[in-house]
């Protein structure tokens, strides 16, 4: 600087770090605030590719009504520039916007002038090319692969084998295949080091199946809890205590999009149900075919003795 002073810098110490590690990465619908000023604070097309339909076709909308009044009242700037048009009415003037960004051309509006002209083909030109990100945004939208996968409400701890075992399942809610699908356990918790700082550390958790060549209707999730687990000696205190979650994701080819698929669920402390076990849900009709009652896929029940 030509003050010959140097600007201060702040560096992250070791204390911000633990500072920041005292509050969860995941926090299940939660987002993270993240303060980066080298980073644009939105991403248009992100957003617009997930709201939600009904938001995406208000703004569309908004949009829409919005670019045809700008280039309204850019018409009755000058007078007689719509032959046909009544003199000074913003309606006409809008309404020969809309004809003119859609080449509807009825033929009982038309510019008059070489300004009317000249902004004729402009508004032609923003015309086809915001329809063409419209439709690109459109298609995008129906065509991005998403899963229907529905996981359970709770995961339960209860003896299977005679070994603790955390449990969740997890079902594919269309009538098609999910091929090759894994899933992918992990714990993340709070931990103290030595020197005191708490630190937000993460644990794979090893299940029983970890591949499904062909997920068609329910998977139970099974972790057993032997002396590797990191869920060895825990209990629903601790896991309180350390602010824990059990994050559960699976993914795999749906055979009607030919593209991969990604579902997440996360459970924390309060979802968790110790000593319990999940509902069955399996069942026989009187012919003897297999039936899967859904009603009670998030039912859990007491373990006897537990």
């Amino acid at each position: 600087m030509s003050d010959g002073r140097k600007r201060a810098t702040h560096r992250p110490s070791v204390s911000d770090e633990a500072r920041a590690a005292k509050f969860p990465i995941l926090r299940g619908r939660r987002a993270m605030r993240v303060r980066n000023r080298g980073l644009s604070r939105t991403d248009l097309y992100h957003s617009l590719l997930i709201v939600p339909w009904a938001g995406f076709f208000a703004l569309l909308a908004a949009g829409y009504a919005l670019f045809n009044a700008v280039f309204a009242l850019l018409y009755r700037a000058q007078d007689g520039s719509i032959a046909n048009a009544r003199p000074h009415s913003f309606a006409d003037a809008f309404f020969f916007s809309v004809q003119t960004m859609a080449t509807i051309g009825y033929g009982n509006m038309l510019p008059a002038t070489l300004y009317a002209n000249v902004l004729v083909t402009i508004e032609v030109l923003l015309g086809m090319t915001g329809l063409a990100l419209a439709t690109g945004l459109i298609f995008a939208r129906f065509s991005r692969p998403t899963a229907r996968v529905m996981f359970s409400e709770v995961a339960v701890i209860n003896r299977y084998d005679g070994v603790p075992t955390l449990m969740f399942r997890a079902a594919n809610q269309r009538r098609n295949r999910i091929l090759e699908a894994s899933v992918h356990v992990m714990l993340v918790r709070n931990e103290l080091t030595v020197e005191g700082q708490v630190m937000r550390r993460f644990y794979d958790l090893k299940v029983a199946r970890q591949r499904n060549p062909m997920f068609v209707l329910t998977w139970t999730v099974m972790h057993p809890i032997d002396d590797s687990s990191p869920l060895k000696n825990a209990n629903a205190a601790t896991l309180r205590a350390q602010e824990a979650e059990i994050v559960a994701s699976i993914s795999g080819l749906d055979e009607s999009f030919a593209q991969t698929i990604y579902a997440r669920n996360s459970y924390r402390p309060e979802n968790v149900r110790w000593g319990s076990r999940l509902a069955d849900i399996i069942g026989r009709t009187p012919d003897g075919q297999l039936t899967v009652d859904y009603e009670k896929f998030h039912d859990v029940e007491k373990e006897e003795g537990g």
